[in-house]
Formats: C-alpha cells, structure tokens, sequence
C-alpha cells in the first residue's frame, strides 16, 4: 500500500470524542502531567460539538488507527485586523512520529487559516521539547522570545472575578 492510502486527516465528529480523550491523556503522559487532564467525554461533546463551540480538531490516522490530533481555535490580532489560527495542541503518537503526520497536520491547519483569511498562526511549546522546537523551525516558524505566557487557572479566575474594578495597581 502506498502512504497515501494508509494516511487520512479529517476534522474530528461527536462520534470521535473518545478518541480525542485519549489522546489528549496522551499528551499529558508526554508533557509529563498525565495527572492533570479533568476533562471528560460530556465536557467536550459540549464544547467541540454543542451550541456554541470553542474550538476544532483534526484527526490523523494511519489505516484506521488514531495517531494524532490538533486542536485549534480563532484569536484576533487588532494590529493586523484579522482573525488567526491558535494551535492549542498539537500531538503524534511517539510511535507514529517520522512519518510526517505532524507536518501533515500542519499543512491541514495552514490552509484552513489560509481560506479562513487568517493573518497569522499561532502556538506554544514547552521549553524542553526540544524535538518539535527543531521540527516548527525547520517549517520555517519562529519563536517569540519577547513574548511571556501568562495564565490564570480556575482560582485565580475566580480570584479576580470578585475583585474590585477599580484598585490600586502594584
């Protein structure tokens, strides 16, 4: 058989939820933090597939076995007046790698950003990963050193929520 015919991409259904559950549990095995996934099959029927969704995701399988996801959603970039595509995952099973399903994936991503109008595309990836740092580089991204990540988790949404709006700044 030829690669071809082994290898699809698809964007994900209601139906493939479990699938999606698994490898995002996957993920976090890889990115060593297999205890901190919470997220259930109802939360992401709701959230991929309910009313109002919040983001998309493309499976990759070869044959017929899931090998890989990316998950992504729109942001907006003001200066450029446009929306962008944000990766928020992207993941190959470590037995599926060198096969060019990560690129693939990409590919996928970058002409749905292309026919959406997006200006940009973007992601994170951890610092110590180095493999796909070399890899994103290689497709010709860049990284954004200037750039911090700053995150607010459940509590410290909360946190704020029930803050004052008008306070003294730091």
């Amino acid at each position: 058989m030829d690669k071809q015919s082994n290898f699809k991409i698809r964007p994900a259904c209601v139906a493939d939820v479990p699938i999606i559950l698994k490898l995002i549990r996957d993920l976090a095995t890889y990115e060593r933090a297999p205890n901190e996934v919470t997220a259930t099959e109802e939360q992401l029927v709701d959230v991929l597939f309910g009313e109002k969704p919040a983001a998309e995701v493309l499976l990759a399988f070869e044959k017929d076995t899931p090998v890989g996801f990316a998950l992504f959603f729109h942001n907006f970039s003001t200066w450029l007046g446009r929306p962008g595509l944000y990766l928020e995952d992207l993941f190959v099973k470590p037995e599926a790698r060198g096969k060019g399903f990560g690129r693939a994936l990409l590919v996928d991503l970058a002409r749905i950003a292309r026919d959406r109008g997006c200006g940009r595309m973007e992601w994170a990836v951890l610092n110590w990963n180095d493999p796909a740092i070399k890899f994103y580089r290689a497709l010709g991204a860049k990284p954004m050193n200037e750039w911090t990540v700053f995150r607010l988790t459940h509590d410290g949404i909360a946190r704020l929520a029930q803050s004052e709006s008008i306070a003294k700044e730091p």
